[in-house]
């Protein structure tokens, strides 16, 4: 036999192994099972170290709770439509859906050589008009809902791509586009580039499509609270999206235009009032700028940009019109401004500019030479490190407010809110989700236009409406094609013309999960049953750019399905697991960097074992060849460890009184692993078995392994890495003559008690350092003998007085009262005093017995690594050592 591993040999194998026994595939008729789920990639071409990573997080817990004795649901699909299909296939002179095709199987290979259990029975391809069918037939049950809308928008239009952009696919400010643009979805444009190409984005008005997702708003925002298996990153970067702010709103007489409302979240500064400014893409700014050709030109400068560039972006620009506005209270007329910092999407598109106390309004205010009226003061600490030169933000003593003079800010907002003037209010930043594109590639809207009957859902019999052949054109190729575009209108039967625009590929993944429960349902998008049943998604592992783009979308679905009465859970992931980026050479491994490394270069289980390895699930890590040959070098230790036992170097019968550390460190393994398992620590799980592995070594090389506890260390080591390296632990299975595949073998579990794992394995190691410690401080190269002295009994009772006690009780006093403590004279009292001046630092110990039981057990440990003759004993009173030993810190004395 070979004591060399080379996956590469036997991954064909064992895949045909576990596809013949269906090992993956869940029974029709589990009753909830563990829904494991990565997210589906888009189908770009060739895995990258992004979907390894991500999808060797959901494979080893899947695996892991396979072998706990859950029934597991661990699907994959594809999310197969999009603009980046459409590119490549232009790019490459063919039509979109040869390239997906080819992607496709190109991937399904890539991750089946990864070995990664997936349950390929419920395989989807969203560009299947058997899904797709589903994505129309749920437009129309949300239209039926009352959450479809068809109107006018002014909306961010990218010139490169020639689609609509949702506001979450403008990338603004720097970001990187995991957020996207400052607000809503799309019913303003947002400044900015395309997520995709990087193409400065426009502002056109088109007739569009939106799903009503503002109708779940207080909802939305409010669910965060529960989701306490979410990253508190992603539920931030939800609640800022969604923007909920409470406050009021009031309303700006301007002559000969009526009112302008205002939403402000501080009634307290309204006194302070000196300019009002509205959004470029305001009602007023175009009233203002059908009459004045230099407001024309500012709004159009900065809704599109000169000759297509980039517009205005600067906080301070703006321009002043000839309109007034009356201030409601103090009568006093304020000049109205047209300025950029004014979002459309941001409460009413206008603001009151009241610069002493608001940063922004004070930077516009000191550009155009506004005035600057004070009328928060700051009061206590705040007073002394107020700056006069910089705005107060803070909550005050209103002065220079009329009858509100000398009310603080919460006593005069409450007094304001009664005045007719105000009228509270909430407003949001989220707008409704835009899902028209100008695109070929993605699921028709089932809508057909009638000049008579309007816009007319295409009726459910009719469904799936099919895309057409494609047309190689220019714009949106579905306006090419005049056969599948000119139809009857469902409802009079006169002449019509078909939606030419396509859903947003969000749409798709809105509900996927769902359609993985019976991915082959003729009658209906899921089983409404299994969904009942089955959900929330147990574990979700993705990205942290989705926190807006799907992550927001798919409980917004939920809930609207819900409503529907299609589904009853409103909430569809219980938690969300977010991987963190794979860098090399300090950036982000692309192809586009140059950097890229293919995830078979190394071989796909050495990939596997590494990236799990490097890093907690959620950190970035950087790819180094020299880490990833460490995981190498780790699976071949392993299987030289039980090819070496499995050609015949059985071990002894007989046990041995260091046996019993080996079982004991067998049982404290299962369960370290275990718990890391359940809280997604692989790394540490690598640690643990690596540490496990050097003890399996060392106890192999002190003496001849006693069989019974080698060879269940060697099947526990085998069992513990499955769900990380599975065809490794197969072949280490069946050379240990394991029964059946180790894929569906039992989780192993401990033989003896050891809740206190960590105690025992935390005072071996302690202690083992303390010796070498010694060792190096008085230079003892070869020591003779080495005591190991375990505490008298009655201390261990003292510590536990003391950590019990409260720290203002008289410690030393609580300890001596005891008989059995105090008969121990001036050493119990030292020791009492010493409790007393470390009371705060005090952790949990083993009791006497069991230290004592460890530190025996561990013995050969110290023998081995030393090569000493070593006694572990007992204190006693009149011991040299016994003031020195402590519970958890034996006295050591070297010869």
């Amino acid at each position: 036999m070979t004591d060399r591993y080379n996956h590469a040999q036997v991954r064909e194998y064992w895949q045909h192994v576990w596809e013949r026994e269906g090992v993956y595939e869940l029974d029709e008729e589990a009753a909830d099972p563990t829904y494991v789920l990565g997210m589906f990639p888009y189908t770009s071409g060739a895995l990258h170290m992004g979907h390894v990573r991500n999808y060797a997080i959901t494979d080893a817990y899947a695996r892991y709770r396979r072998m706990q004795g859950d029934d597991v649901l661990h699907p994959m699909g594809w999310d197969a439509f999009g603009l980046p299909a459409e590119n490549a296939a232009y790019e490459r002179d063919t039509d979109p859906e040869s390239w997906t095709r080819s992607c496709i199987e190109r991937m399904r290979e890539e991750l089946e050589t990864m070995g990664f259990g997936y349950d390929w029975s419920r395989e989807i391809t969203t560009c299947d008009p058997e899904y797709y069918r589903w994505n129309q037939w749920l437009f129309g049950q949300l239209y039926d809902e009352g959450l479809v809308e068809y109107e006018g928008a002014a909306v961010n239009w990218c010139p490169d791509c020639e689609t609509v952009l949702a506001d979450a696919q403008v990338v603004t400010d720097g970001e990187d586009g995991s957020h996207g643009g400052s607000g809503g979805e799309s019913h303003a444009h947002v400044e900015g580039t395309c997520w995709r190409c990087e193409t400065p984005v426009e502002r056109r008005e088109l007739d569009q499509w939106f799903f009503a997702i503002t109708d779940y708003a207080d909802e939305l925002v409010d669910g965060l609270d529960d989701l306490g298996g979410w990253p508190e990153g992603v539920r931030d970067s939800q609640r800022n999206w969604i923007g909920r702010r409470e406050g009021a709103e009031i309303s700006f007489e301007i002559a000969g235009h009526g009112a302008v409302d205002v939403f402000t979240t501080r009634p307290d500064t309204v006194f302070g009032a000196t300019y009002l400014a509205v959004s470029p893409g305001h009602e007023l700014a175009d009233e203002l700028a059908s009459d004045d050709s230099a407001v024309a030109e500012y709004v159009d400068r900065v809704r599109n940009g000169p000759d297509g560039a980039e517009g205005a972006t600067d906080d301070t620009s703006g321009i002043e019109t000839d309109a007034v506005a009356v201030h409601p209270l103090t009568g006093e007329e304020l000049p109205v401004y047209v300025a950029d910092y004014v979002l459309d999407d941001v409460g009413t598109g206008a603001v009151m500019g009241v610069p002493a106390h608001n940063q922004r309004d004070h930077a516009f205010a000191t550009a155009h030479d506004l005035p600057i009226e004070q009328v928060v003061e700051p009061v206590g600490s705040e007073a002394e490190t107020a700056r006069p030169d910089e705005p107060f933000t803070g909550e005050g003593m209103l002065t220079d407010s009329g009858d509100y003079d000398g009310l603080a800010s919460a006593a005069a907002t409450e007094r304001l809110l009664d005045e007719d003037a105000f009228e509270e209010a909430t407003t949001y930043r989220l707008r409704d989700w835009l899902i028209s594109r100008q695109r070929y590639w993605g699921t028709p809207i089932p809508v057909v236009h009638c000049e008579e009957c309007g816009p007319v859902l295409v009726p459910e019999d009719d469904l799936p409406v099919e895309l057409p052949e494609f047309v190689q054109t220019t714009g949106n190729p579905l306006e090419a094609v005049e056969e599948w575009k000119r139809v009857d209108c469902p409802d009079c039967g006169g002449p019509a013309e078909r939606e030419t625009d396509t859903m947003d590929t969000f749409v798709d993944s809105s509900w996927y999960y769902l359609r993985y429960l019976s991915p082959h349902l003729d009658s209906a998008p899921f089983d409404q049953g299994k969904a009942d049943e089955w959900l929330p998604v147990d574990v979700y592992v993705g990205g942290e750019e989705h926190a807006v783009l799907h992550l927001l979308y798919i409980r917004f679905f939920a809930r609207a399905l819900a409503d529907a009465g299609l589904l009853d859970r409103r909430e569809p992931v219980d938690r969300l697991i977010n991987q963190g980026t794979v860098l090399h050479g300090g950036e982000k491994m692309s192809k586009s960097k140059g950097n890229a490394v293919a995830p078979h270069e190394y071989g796909a289980e050495t990939t596997r074992l590494f990236v799990l390895s490097a890093a907690h699930p959620q950190q970035d890590f950087e790819w180094t060849v020299k880490d990833v040959r460490s995981a190498y070098d780790f699976q071949q230790e392993i299987y030289g460890m039980v090819a070496e036992y499995a050609d015949g170097a059985r071990g002894r019968t007989e046990k041995a009184p260091h046996d019993a550390y080996l079982e004991r460190e067998i049982d404290r393994t299962v369960a370290a692993v275990t718990d890391e398992y359940e809280r997604f620590r692989f790394h540490q799980v690598v640690g643990e078995l690596q540490s496990f592995a050097r003890l399996l070594r060392r106890y192999r090389s002190y003496d001849e392994p006693y069989r019974f506890a080698y060879s269940r260390g060697l099947r526990t080591l085998a069992k513990l890495i499955a769900p990380i390296a599975p065809y490794l632990a197969e072949e280490l299975w069946t050379k240990l003559d394991g029964d059946g595949l180790i894929a569906a073998a039992d989780w192993p579990t401990p033989l003896q008690e050891v809740d206190e794992y960590a105690l025992e394995r935390d005072l071996v190691r302690t202690t083992l350092a303390d010796v070498r410690d010694i060792t190096d401080v008085v230079d003892i190269t070869d020591p003779d003998r080495i005591e190991l002295v375990v505490a008298q009994p009655w201390k261990y009772d003292a510590y536990e007085i003391a950590r019990a006690a409260d720290p203002d009780d008289a410690i030393v006093g609580t300890i001596m009262e005891e008989d059995s403590i105090q008969q121990h004279g001036d050493a119990a009292a030292d020791f009492a005093n010493w409790l007393a001046a470390e009371q705060a630092g005090l952790e949990p110990v083993l009791d006497a017995e069991r230290e004592h039981r460890i530190i025996e057990e561990a013995a050969w440990l110290f023998a081995e690594e030393f090569d000493a003759a070593v006694e572990v004993r007992r204190a006693a009173d009149g011991d040299d050592l016994a003031p020195k030993a402590r519970p958890n810190k034996p006295a050591i004395h070297i010869s």
